[in-house]
């Protein structure tokens, strides 16, 4: 099958904007951490390890924003707030474990490419550093 341009996604398409807010790095860390049920803002981010707690603030309130978590806050002492995916947010579960396995499966060879790449890229700028400075 062959792709007609444009027909993958419109730049005002809906799905592309869908896919630009699932797609961050931390929006689907955040997602997959949700899928096994409601959590705390403390337990998101011990979970998803390296987030800062601003930023997942602010991944929160985006994806909320856009339907797919939701926060309850509960008229409890000390305070206590708890999100959990939507009922939009859970046709999202399978998609994330799949890409989720997916990663785990092929993460190492992505970074030994991306490793060798980068090599490859350093050895080609020590060349053309040695070619600009030999006297003849």
């Amino acid at each position: 099958m062959s792709l007609r341009p444009g027909i993958a996604f419109l730049a005002d398409c809906p799905a592309l904007l869908a896919m630009e807010i699932i797609a961050s790095k931390w929006s689907m860390v955040t997602l997959f951490a949700l899928t096994d049920g409601p959590l705390r803002h403390g337990e998101l981010v011990e979970l998803s390890g390296g987030i800062s707690r601003k930023v997942l603030t602010q991944t929160l309130r985006r994806l909320q924003a856009n339907g797919l978590v939701e926060r309850q806050a509960y008229a409890e002492a000390p305070p206590r707030v708890e999100y959990s995916l939507t009922d939009l947010g859970r046709t999202l579960e399978e998609p994330i474990r799949m890409l989720t396995a997916w990663a785990r499966e092929n993460g190492e060879a992505v970074v030994t490419f991306r490793e060798a790449v980068e090599a490859a890229r350093t050895a080609e700028a020590d060349q053309a550093t040695l070619v600009k400075t030999t006297p003849w």
